[in-house]
């Protein structure tokens, strides 16, 4: 039960993001469809060790940059970063509707949201 409701969390929070990057700022289709897979850009840091491609996978896959790039390019009334961060948010909730989270320190598949599936 806990993981699907946050499943459903992660979906409801995508299409909110989705639908205020098109119907708020009314930002481009193309641009959203390029972008919205780079994140994963920071897996490459597993070529290093696993170590530091779970910190900089984790790094591009937390709420925390991605919101707080979306709330600086609104500040600084700077519409290419509230593009990118909303692309990013979108990334990330897109991430966890399909079941993929932040990822444990040794490990490429073990990930925070499997703690879920043991107890459900």
């Amino acid at each position: 039960m806990i993981k699907k409701t946050l499943h459903l969390e992660a979906l409801l929070f995508f299409l909110i993001v989705v639908w205020i990057y098109f119907y708020h700022f009314h930002f481009s289709l193309l641009w959203f469809l390029v972008l919205l897979l780079s994140p994963d850009f920071a897996a490459f840091g597993y070529l290093i060790n696993k170590n530091v491609g779970s910190i900089t996978y984790n790094l591009f896959h937390t709420y925390l940059f991605s919101v707080l790039c979306i709330i600086l390019g609104n500040w600084i009334d700077n519409k290419l970063i509230t593009m990118l961060g909303l692309i990013w948010t979108s990334h990330i909730a897109m991430d966890r509707v399909v079941g993929y989270g932040l990822k444990k320190k040794n490990s490429t598949k073990e990930t925070h949201l499997q703690m879920f599936e043991q107890r459900t």
